[in-house]
């Protein structure tokens, strides 16, 4: 039989999940995916994501690959696959794919959004979706210190010294900081790739200078100092959400 590869849209909380990429000892999307299609195709399946969220970190639109013998319409597979799946990820459109297609191997823009709750007290409701910060935050500044951000740069100040990219060069296209409502900032990132924690990074650094402890200025100093001692603080995952990625 005819192997076929399928790709998926992928949306979820990622509030009780170690993230997407498979781990031992701990539940992960990927993990989740992998068994529901496996029990869903009858036979062992292994998907491809394009985007590596950590633990906590939401999407409404990750992208996964599978490749099946099974004679299911790929078109089809997502409203097969949502009826054996956890309320809290769902597969938004399926669709099959030339089998060379890889979710991480082609050009591509993907775009994140960090939440913040700015306000005096927290509310129930946000605290699994948005970072919180009582202090007054000016938009300005933020949207001053993320200007230095855009462009091509070597990320190595905003990025987890952990991480195991082979290069820490990366394009930002476009940041845009704004009230969603009085009380929610939202940090909209839209580049070409991201390195690991960078989006977190760069976040608690704008909410950083936007609270007056450093001037936005600055942030051109920590992009050539190449050292992630001289970024702001990681902000917590809760308030970050793969938005989408669009294939170029």
């Amino acid at each position: 039989m005819k192997m076929k590869r399928v790709k998926l849209i992928v949306a979820y909380d990622g509030t009780n999940y170690h993230g997407w990429q498979l781990q031992p000892g701990a539940v992960t999307i990927e993990q989740v995916l992998n068994e529901a299609l496996t029990g869903l195709l009858g036979e062992p399946i292994t998907v491809i994501g394009a985007s590596r969220t950590d633990a906590g970190v939401h999407a409404l639109g990750n992208v996964a690959v599978f490749d099946t013998e099974h004679r299911m319409p790929g078109e089809k597979v997502c409203f097969a696959l949502n009826q054996r799946l956890p309320a809290d990820i769902r597969v938004q459109s399926s669709c099959e794919v030339p089998q060379e297609w890889h979710p991480r191997r082609c050009p591509c823009v993907k775009t994140y959004e960090y939440r913040i709750l700015n306000r005096a007290v927290e509310l129930p409701q946000e605290r699994l979706y948005a970072a919180f910060c009582r202090f007054p935050v000016e938009m300005e500044r933020m949207r001053r210190a993320a200007a230095f951000l855009v462009g091509e740069h070597d990320f190595k100040s905003f990025c987890n010294v952990r991480t195991q990219a082979e290069t820490t060069v990366r394009e930002i296209y476009d940041i845009q900081v704004e009230r969603e409502r009085q009380d929610v900032i939202v940090i909209r990132v839209r580049g070409n790739g991201f390195l690991y924690n960078m989006v977190r990074i760069i976040a608690g650094t704008l909410l950083k200078a936007g609270m007056g402890q450093m001037e936005p200025e600055a942030v051109k100093a920590m992009l050539e100092a190449r050292d992630r001692q001289a970024a702001g603080p990681t902000a917590p995952a809760r308030g970050l959400t793969l938005a989408g990625i669009e294939y170029t």
